[in-house]
């Protein structure tokens, strides 16, 4: 009988161990039925606010909303600041980043990545009234970028000496620079000039720097340790680029109609490789 007793309950623990070896995130999102998805919300368009409905919408929330559909669940939105989104991320308070997130090597040892959902560089807004007419002009000068981002890096990198002020939000620093708290403002090439527009008349008195100081490859975010996770993503972004929705998502959110006014695309999803 004991030893009866003793096989019961070690094929239970057995069971009890298999089961949480064999679960994973997709089993988890489906089980709560919802994707929770971290984006930027001030970032357009790839994610910001809608003035008429509040909401937030762009690109980065349609990539998110197919990867929500194909998984059978909701999607939740979850707000975040840039220098929070990998912590958020690997603490689980999130299931995926859709939040203008650069792909790089150095990242890759926190996280994995989808396949690449955006290309773009980052470029240089400047005040006319500075003189600059070349990236390397701004050594010595006050520059202006977002906390957490690869910006600072990346500005470093082209100018050592430059001096860097950052804020929470690029819509801060932004701001900064057109109260003269600096000379230049450093961000995403579409987020410039998404930015450029905004300045109105104003415009006369900037200039974006023609240099790009990198070129940046953007992807979905995903926690290490869940292939079967990264599959879904993956294969849903390569079901976008076959059905030719990717390019209808492109062309909603960047193209001539749009502010930033893109005329091609120049990339696929179709790989999750990087140079750097």
């Amino acid at each position: 009988m004991k030893q009866s007793r003793f096989l019961l309950a070690a094929l239970a623990l057995a069971a009890t161990i298999s089961a949480t070896v064999s679960a994973d995130q997709v089993s988890d999102i489906k089980k709560k039925g919802e994707l929770v998805v971290g984006v930027l919300g001030t970032d357009e368009p790839n994610s910001f606010v809608d003035p008429k409905t509040r909401q937030i919408v762009g690109y980065d929330v349609d990539l998110a909303s197919a990867v929500a559909k194909k998984l059978g669940v909701k999607l939740t939105i979850k707000q975040l600041a840039v220098a929070a989104r990998i912590p958020e991320l690997t603490e689980g308070r999130v299931d995926l980043l859709a939040a203008s997130l650069t792909h790089n090597k150095e990242r890759e040892a926190k996280i994995d990545f989808s396949l690449t959902t955006f290309v773009t560089g980052q470029k240089v807004l400047v005040r006319q009234d500075s003189g600059i007419a070349a990236v390397p002009q701004l050594a010595g000068k006050k520059v202006l970028t977002v906390k957490g981002g690869t910006q600072e890096i990346n500005i470093r990198k082209a100018v050592p000496s430059v001096d860097v002020v950052t804020f929470e939000t690029t819509g801060q620093a932004f701001i900064a620079l057109q109260q003269g708290k600096g000379v230049g403002y450093v961000n995403d090439e579409v987020s410039i000039l998404d930015d450029y527009a905004k300045l109105g008349p104003a415009k006369k008195d900037y200039d974006i720097l023609p240099q790009n100081l990198s070129v940046e490859p953007l992807a979905l975010g995903i926690r290490k340790g869940e292939p079967a996770f990264k599959s879904v993503v993956d294969d849903t972004l390569r079901q976008l680029e076959a059905s030719g929705e990717a390019e209808k998502l492109f062309f909603k959110w960047y193209g001539p109609s749009s502010k930033v006014q893109f005329q091609t695309r120049n990339f696929k999803f179709d790989s999750d490789k990087v140079d750097s």
